[in-house]
């Protein structure tokens, strides 16, 4: 009992790296939740398969990995936008009363609107910031990841990626300068021009 108190302990802890990393994949903080909820449970469920070889946290975004990659897989099975039937426009005259109160008058009134050209904003730049990163060399695009997003720290990055801590340094060094360059040449200078012209 003792065990799983503190294995579950263990994985809760890793849950906020867990969710920053689910989150920059999926863009939904309700998907990003359900995905880190059922990496712990496959966690927990399997946690006697865990050798140790690598790190707890380096074992944890594995499962979470193949739990993204399963959502990307059943979305795209599942088509965009329902079929309209005939039960759903009876539906619609029933549902109406839910709406407003017996004196005609809203029943709460409509909820406030998202902002929708800040969201597409916000991902535009995740769409720019993702060609960057890819552009990078696989190995510096592997470590700046494993640092910055997954939020290993420096030694368990030099563990995972067979470094030594002066290669570490000078990889992550390289890795936010070309970043830099190309979010300053694709977003930041568009962005600029963008509001010269408005």
């Amino acid at each position: 009992m003792t065990e799983t108190v503190s294995a579950e302990k263990n994985l809760s802890a890793q849950r906020p790296i867990l969710f920053r990393y689910a989150l920059l994949q999926l863009r939904d903080r309700e998907l990003a939740d359900d995905a880190v909820q059922e990496t712990l449970l496959a966690a927990l469920q399997s946690a006697s398969d865990f050798e140790g070889k690598a790190g707890l946290r380096t074992w944890l975004i594995g499962i979470l990995k193949h739990k993204i990659a399963d959502h990307w897989r059943r979305s795209a099975r599942e088509p965009s936008v329902p079929e309209f039937t005939q039960a759903d426009e009876d539906d619609a005259d029933t549902g109406q009363d839910e709406f407003f109160m017996s004196t005609g008058h809203w029943n709460g009134g409509p909820k406030a609107w998202a902002d929708p050209e800040a969201a597409l904003k916000q991902l535009e730049f995740w769409t720019i910031y993702e060609t960057c990163q890819n552009n990078l060399p696989p190995k510096m695009a592997k470590v700046f990841m494993l640092r910055e997003l997954v939020g290993l720290e420096a030694d368990e990055v030099c563990r995972e990626a067979g470094l030594s801590e002066a290669n570490y340094w000078v990889i992550m060094h390289r890795a936010r300068l070309r970043l830099r360059e190309c979010l300053d040449i694709r977003w930041f200078n568009n962005t600029k021009q963008e509001k010269h012209h408005a």
